[in-house]
C-alpha cells in the first residue's frame, strides 16, 4: 500500500500498463476464481469501444453542418495541457498564432514543452467538404512545431502570463513551479540523454508535489499554485525582477542538469492553508490580484483574500459530492464561479451567497457529463457561456441564460440537460484540457488522451462551431430567409435559361 501512495495521481490519464508477470498472475487468478472475469472485462471494453466508434462516426458525418472550421492533429505523444499564445499576424483568410502544448513520453525520449505555430482559418472561409475530410492518423497542416524545450519531468499544466504572453509557467511532478521565456529559450532536439532546458525562473515554496493547480493573475504578474501539501502558494514575478526575495542565482538560461530544474529562484509572497487534502485547481479573481479561490480533493471551494491574511476568507464545505478537479472565475462578472468535479457535474456559485447552513449552495448544477469533469472555462466572448470537458470524451458548451427558458424545439432533444447548447464529440477518450481563443472569437483548442483509439499519442483539435448555433435566433432566421430567397431566385433564373 505504501508504494501506491507515492504514485502521483494523474487526472485524465490512463494508468501505466502493468508488467507482463503481474498481468499473467492477474489473469491466472481471474481464471482460477472460475469467473472468467478477464473475458468479461474484454467484452465490456469491446462494447464500450463499439459505442464510442458509433458515436464518433455519427459526429463526423455532422461536421460540415455543425462547424465553421475544424482541424484535427494526431499527436506523437499525449499532451496533458494546451494553451493559446499570442497572435503573430493577421491575413485575409487566416491568422497565425502561437500554441503551447506538451509531450508526455514513455522515457525513450525526454518530456518536452512544445511551442507551435497555428494557422487559424477565419470565420466562413473553410469549405464544408474540406473540414470533414480529415485523416485521424495524420498531422494537421495548420499546426507546425516551432520550438522544443526539454522539460525536467512531464508537463502537467501550462499557463501563460497575461502581461507578457511569451512567459509561461509549467507544473511537473515536483514542488516547484517553472517559469519559461519561450522566445528566449533555445530550440532543443529531444533525443535520449539530452540535458534538460534550464528554466528562466523557479518558484519555490511548496512542501510536496504541486502537479495541477496553476494560475496567472490577469492584473499583476502574480502566479498561484496548489499542491499535495494542501496549501495554496502565491508569488510575484516582480520580486525576481526587482531582486526582492531571490533565494539563489545561477545564470545561463538554456541547458540545465539531467536530474532537476536549476536556475534563479524566488520564494513566495504568501502560503495559504485551509484545505484538508490535495489542492487540484486555483484561479484569480479577474479584477483583483489579492483575491483568489481554490478547490481540492476535500470537496471544498475556498475563497482567499491576501489583504486579510493567510486563512480562508470563505470556506465552502461540500461544494460537490466528490473531489473537485477544476475552478474558473467569470471574467465578465466577478460574482460567478464555476467548479467541476469527479461527481460528473459542473456547479455555478454566486460569491454573494455561497453557502446555506455551512454547506455549498450553488445557483445551478449542470449535469450533462457521464464521467469526471476535468476542466471548466468561461468563454471570453459571451458572459453567460462556458465550456466543460470530461473523462467521457465530451466537451460541452453551456449558456446559463438558457436555463429555465422554454425552447419550442425541445421535443427534438428531450434528454438535453438545461443550459447545454453544443456538444463537441470529436475526441474518443478523456478530454484532458481545452482553451478558448481570446484572439479568435468562439475558437477552441482541445486535447484528448486517446492513444489506444487513434494509434497515436492523442488528439489535438482546433474548432469553431457554426455561428448559426450561437447567434441571436431572429438574426439567424433572417439570414436563412435571405438565403432561401437567393436560392429561389437562382432556381427561377436557371429555369428561364433552360
Amino acid at each position: 500500500m505504501e508504494s501506491q501512495t507515492q504514485v502521483p495521481k494523474k487526472r485524465g490519464r490512463k494508468p501505466k500498463p502493468k508488467d507482463d508477470d503481474h498481468q499473467h498472475q492477474h489473469q491466472q487468478s481471474g481464471a482460477g476464481a472460475g469467473g472468467g472475469s478477464g473475458v468479461k472485462m474484454r467484452e465490456v471494453k469491446k462494447a464500450q469501444q463499439h459505442t464510442i466508434d458509433e458515436k464518433y462516426t455519427q459526429w463526423k458525418s455532422l461536421v460540415p453542418v455543425l462547424y465553421d472550421w475544424l482541424a484535427n492533429h494526431n499527436l506523437v505523444w499525449p499532451s496533458l495541457s494546451c494553451r493559446w499564445g499570442p497572435q503573430l499576424e493577421q491575413a485575409t483568410y487566416k491568422n497565425r498564432q502561437r500554441l503551447y502544448l506538451s509531450e508526455q513520453t514513455d522515457g525513450s525520449v525526454p518530456n518536452t514543452l512544445v511551442i507551435a505555430n497555428c494557422e487559424v482559418v477565419k470565420p466562413r472561409v473553410a469549405a464544408a467538404e474540406h473540414i470533414s475530410q480529415f485523416n485521424e492518423e495524420a498531422r494537421s497542416p495548420f499546426v507546425k512545431k516551432y520550438k522544443t524545450i526539454i522539460h525536467p519531468g512531464e508537463v502537467n499544466r501550462i499557463r501563460e502570463l497575461p502581461q507578457n504572453t511569451k512567459i509561461v509557467a509549467t507544473h511537473t511532478d515536483s514542488p516547484d513551479v517553472l517559469i519559461w521565456d519561450v522566445e528566449a529559450q533555445p530550440n532543443r532536439h529531444a533525443v535520449l540523454g539530452a540535458t534538460n532546458s534550464r528554466p528562466d525562473l523557479i518558484l519555490t515554496g511548496h512542501q510536496d508535489n504541486a502537479e495541477f493547480a496553476l494560475a496567472m493573475c490577469p492584473t499583476e504578474p502574480f502566479v498561484l499554485s496548489g499542491g499535495k501539501d494542501k496549501s495554496v502558494v502565491l508569488w510575484s514575478i516582480q520580486d525576481y525582477i526587482s531582486g526582492g526575495s531571490v533565494v539563489k542565482q545561477n545564470a545561463k538560461p538554456g541547458e540545465g542538469t539531467d536530474k532537476s530544474a536549476d536556475g534563479p529562484a524566488i520564494g513566495p509572497r504568501g502560503v495559504y492553508n485551509g484545505h484538508e487534502d490535495t489542492v487540484e485547481d486555483v484561479t484569480f479573481c479577474p479584477s483583483s490580484a489579492q483575491e483568489f479561490c481554490s478547490v481540492g480533493d476535500d470537496s471544498c471551494l475556498i475563497l482567499w483574500d491576501a489583504r486579510i491574511g493567510t486563512s480562508p476568507a470563505v470556506k465552502v464545505e461540500k461544494a460537490h459530492d466528490a473531489d473537485l478537479h477544476c475552478v474558473d472565475w467569470n471574467p465578465h462578472d466577478n460574482n460567478f464561479i464555476l467548479t467541476g468535479s469527479a461527481d460528473n457535474s459542473v456547479r455555478m456559485f454566486d460569491r454573494r451567497n455561497l453557502t446555506s447552513n455551512g454547506i455549498g449552495s450553488p445557483i445551478h448544477k449542470f449535469e450533462g457529463h457521464k464521467a469526471a469533469v476535468l476542466c471548466v472555462q468561461w468563454s471570453p466572448d459571451k458572459s453567460s457561456v462556458f465550456g466543460s470537458s470530461a473523462e467521457d470524451g465530451l466537451l460541452n458548451i453551456w449558456d446559463y441564460e438558457k436555463v429555465g427558458k422554454k425552447v419550442e424545439r425541445a421535443a427534438r432533444t428531450p434528454n438535453s440537460p438545461p443550459g447545454l447548447f453544443f456538444q463537441h464529440a470529436g475526441h474518443r477518450d478523456k478530454v484532458v484540457d481545452f482553451h478558448w481563443n481570446a484572439s479568435d472569437p468562439w475558437t477552441i483548442v482541445s486535447v484528448s488522451d486517446d492513444c489506444e483509439t487513434t494509434g497515436g499519442g492523442g488528439t489535438l483539435q482546433i474548432w469553431r462551431m457554426s455561428d448559426l448555433i450561437y447567434r441571436p435566433e431572429d438574426e439567424v432566421l433572417a439570414e436563412l430567409e435571405k438565403f432561401k430567397s437567393h436560392v429561389v431566385a437562382c432556381t427561377s433564373d436557371l429555369e428561364k435559361k433552360v
